[in-house]
């Protein structure tokens, strides 16, 4: 059996130089008491060494726990004489390594505590260190995440780009990150051209930067970095395309309405339209600008734009938005009883399918019949459901879906070349060297077509097609960086308004790593199946890449 001296100075190794001499068990603490050696010390400022003895006093600081106990250190220091004429007249003596200037806990106590709030910052930080016998609040616990140095990492060969609300719609920040390894490099305090071109400055060494579609940072990074590649964010493409597949799945909707018997707006409003119509495109050729018509008719000037961009004033008109309801599954049931009894009271039809299992209210009923929901041959599809089936991978489509959208985009030859499109566009959502070729041959093919909406997308790509053909080619992308900004808004959410500028630009887990990739490059990236929604609340993005946080264990 070991010396119990040996046992002491085994547990308490980390302790070293100064010497221990007693260990007492207090119940809930441990109290070990020890006193430097004797050697010389170093004044702190000239530096010359000193053995003259002053006096002694007592440190009494916090270590590691032992048994599930707090252990209390009490070490007796000494105050030396300097030997130097003119310099302070005495100093007191430090331990580095174990004692730290000022401090009330060791260092190897200090690392702990670091290391756990770099995970989980202060109330849970703190609480998580009340288990492992470390008391300490909340506000030290961030106080010690904020005494921790930034690293220093090496400028990466390709970053991702975004901003990030620090507080919505008033102050923004910019994240960046290595877009290899997922890693969060430095977060910029605002969103302003100067701020990051000042940091890519100092990173010359960067080769691609991954972006969304911000005129402010393609603009930085032309100006610092101007042979750097820009590569534009494939999610955006694709969302900007949805949204114009859907501006034009509304300007026909004239066209695909009469397939389903759908009701078409006639009503005042409809009248409105149609005069608006008149009234742009008759200022429009006597040869009186867009914005001179937004002034004399007092409308917004994208609203003009819209008017203009219509050829045809039934391209206005628009299909009622109705939603899905509690009476669809009894449609079939309502236009059987109606067809036999025109006069049947809406209460009798409303017990009826309330015996069969209908849980709305009686007006819900009575909406849907004045609207002539009942008496249509099938459902309601509204521009935004058939944009969905548009967009959707056909592979996640039913057979009664394609069929329907068969007969729809075969409603006009604009719905037909609409379809076309976007079945050309989505295979180059997966990078690949020709698909800048191909991106060229599909805007040719595009202007052709009588689909303003989509001329309007593809001006939007001339404008940034370098940044579009390297999205399409190379294999970066801007989701990594979408993946660590919203773990960074998670731990703001968190931390509840203590998570500044500050605070955030220290090291925490923003490593994300890939959990689903295409199973081959030949599919189809079109959209999720249709119960799936996107980030925007709008159009469903492509199924490019997804990413999950990385948690550690």
């Amino acid at each position: 059996m070991k010396d119990v001296n040996e046992l002491v100075q085994t547990v308490f190794s980390g302790l070293f130089p100064p010497d221990i001499e007693d260990v007492a068990d207090e119940g809930e603490r441990i109290l070990v008491r020890a006193r430097t050696p004797r050697d010389s010390a170093l004044c702190p400022v000239c530096e010359a060494s000193s053995e003259r003895v002053h006096g002694y006093h007592w440190r009494t600081v916090a270590d590691v726990p032992v048994d599930e106990r707090r252990v209390v250190v009490r070490v007796r220091v000494r105050r030396l004489v300097c030997p130097t004429r003119g310099c302070r007249h005495t100093f007191r003596e430090q331990v580095p390594g174990v004692l730290d200037r000022y401090q009330r806990r060791t260092t190897r106590l200090t690392r702990q505590v670091k290391a756990v709030v770099k995970e989980l910052a202060g109330r849970a930080g703190a609480r998580l260190l009340a288990i492992l016998a470390v008391s300490l609040s909340r506000h030290t616990a961030l106080r010690a995440l904020l005494r921790m140095p930034l690293p220093v990492r090496r400028t990466p060969r390709v970053i991702g780009v975004d901003d990030f609300a620090l507080r919505r719609r008033h102050r923004y920040a910019t994240v960046i990150i290595d877009a290899e390894t997922h890693e969060r490099i430095d977060v910029l305090p605002d969103r302003t051209t100067d701020t990051l071109e000042a940091w890519l400055r100092q990173h010359p060494d960067t080769e691609a930067v991954c972006r969304d579609g911000s005129a402010t940072y393609a603009e930085a990074i032309r100006r610092a970095l101007p042979d750097a590649t820009q590569v534009a964010d494939r999610w955006h493409v694709w969302h900007n395309l949805c949204e114009a597949a859907l501006s034009e799945v509304k300007a026909h909707s004239a066209c695909w309405a009469t397939v389903l018997d759908a009701p078409i707006y006639d009503g005042p409003r409809a009248q409105t339209t149609l005069e608006r119509w008149h009234q742009v495109h008759g200022l429009l050729d006597q040869g009186v600008g867009l914005l001179e018509c937004a002034r004399r008719l007092q409308l917004a000037l994208n609203t003009v734009k819209r008017y203009a961009r219509a050829d045809k004033p039934e391209r206005m008109l628009r299909v009622p938005k109705y939603r899905a309801s509690l009476v669809d599954p009894y449609r079939e049931h309502l236009r059987k009883r109606r067809a036999e009894d025109p006069a049947v009271p809406v209460l009798h039809l409303f017990e009826e399918i309330k015996a069969l299992g209908f849980t709305g209210c009686l007006n819900l009923l009575h909406k849907y019949i004045n609207q002539g929901r009942a008496d249509a041959d099938r459902s309601h599809i509204s521009p935004r459901r058939l944009a969905r089936m548009l967009l959707t991978r056909p592979d996640n489509l039913k057979a009664e879906q394609h069929e329907l959208l068969a007969k729809l985009t075969a409603a006009c030859p604009e719905m037909t070349q609409l379809a076309a499109a976007v079945r050309d566009f989505a295979p180059l959502l997966v990078p690949h060297a020709d698909n800048a070729d191909a991106l060229a041959c599909w805007i040719i093919q595009v202007r052709d077509a009588d689909l303003p909406h989509l001329h309007a997308f593809t001006r939007g790509l001339e404008r940034d097609l370098d940044a579009v053909n390297a999205a399409l080619t190379l294999p970066y992308s801007n989701g990594p960086t979408e993946g660590v900004n919203t773990k960074t808004k998670r731990i703001a959410r968190q931390m509840h308004g203590r998570a500044g500028f500050t605070l955030l630009r220290h090291p925490r887990r923003t490593r994300l790593r890939p959990a689903e990739v295409l199973a081959h490059p030949a599919q189809s990236p079109m959209l999720h199946p249709p119960h799936q929604h996107s980030r925007s609340g709008h159009l469903p993005p492509p199924d490019l890449r997804l990413f999950r946080m990385k948690e550690v264990q």
